[in-house]
């Protein structure tokens, strides 16, 4: 069973395009996840839009997917109306949704699609949606799903994957600098390892890939505290303290350039040798695909 992950977004907050972002992308979050035949998504950004295109590339029939996200703010949603499945009445599209949020899934992703914003209202569309409120572990076609509850406003939620021993872990928008053992820590000794609370180290323990939340610098993240994002140097110290596989640095913050990711992966790559020469660091990067296992 070949097991691949596909980037189609990237980008945080706010689509991006232009010549400063297209090494690593400018649509927003959007990751296609496939164990064998079953298609997973997480997240409905604008690279939503870009996914359901390449799908009708493969073949044109009708698609199965199941779609997870993280919250619902606007730059994981965007891509919905986009997205070309949802207007195929051959189509079916799971929809998880652990906000708990008694507007459910069509109130929250309808309002985007009401008339004064958009010309298609969401009782338009053609495809089967199938909602799943998500209050626990659950298991998709044999794929081992776990939850878990972030620290961002208004809630997000990360996603862990497992089959066949493969574990993958997608977390954005989780301000893991609110969530240390000490958070004055990085401003005493930046270069300092950052315990993590056990809790989010549990959930993400031995994953083979971890999409991380990435989005701010160091120097920057004292004027963001409370926005609901993390240092990328912690994304690596949560990653090291978890003892994972790869970390795929993730949601990378608009104003930042190409060159501007790069530098931020070098300085991550070099924190974790400093903890661990088995980490493999990376930018997550738009149009890439990872195989996991055959």
């Amino acid at each position: 069973m070949g097991i691949f992950v596909k980037f189609w977004g990237t980008r945080g907050s706010i689509p991006t395009p232009g010549p400063r972002t297209r090494r690593y992308g400018g649509n927003t979050s959007c990751v296609e996840i496939r164990f064998g035949e079953t298609l997973l998504i997480c997240d409905g950004g604008s690279g939503l839009r870009e996914l359901g295109i390449d799908l009708q590339r493969r073949g044109g029939g009708p698609v199965e997917a199941h779609l997870f996200f993280s919250h619902m703010h606007w730059d994981h949603i965007q891509g919905f109306p986009f997205f070309p499945p949802v207007y195929d009445p051959r189509s079916t599209i799971h929809i998880y949704d652990a906000s708990g949020d008694s507007r459910g899934f069509e109130g929250l992703l309808g309002n985007q699609m009401q008339a004064a914003y958009f010309p298609v209202e969401f009782r338009d569309l053609g495809a089967t949606l199938v909602n799943h409120a998500v209050t626990g572990d659950f298991e998709v076609d044999g794929i081992a799903v776990t939850i878990f509850e972030q620290t961002h406003p208004g809630a997000s939620w990360a996603y862990g994957f497992e089959k066949d021993g493969v574990r993958i872990v997608y977390a954005t928008d989780h301000e893991l600098d609110k969530d240390l053992e000490d958070t004055e820590l990085p401003s005493r000794e930046p270069n300092a390892l950052r315990p993590v609370r056990p809790a989010f180290l549990e959930f993400a323990r031995g994953a083979d890939l971890l999409i991380m939340d990435s989005q701010y610098t160091d120097e920057e993240y004292p004027f963001k505290v409370g926005w609901g994002h993390p240092r990328a140097s912690t994304a690596v110290d949560a990653a090291l303290g978890a003892g994972v596989k790869r970390l795929a640095l993730y949601h990378h913050d608009p104003m930042h350039t190409d060159s501007e990711v790069e530098n931020i992966v070098e300085d991550c790559r070099a924190r974790a040798a400093r903890g661990s020469e088995e980490l493999e660091v990376f930018a997550a990067r738009e149009g890439v695909e990872l195989r996991l296992a055959r």
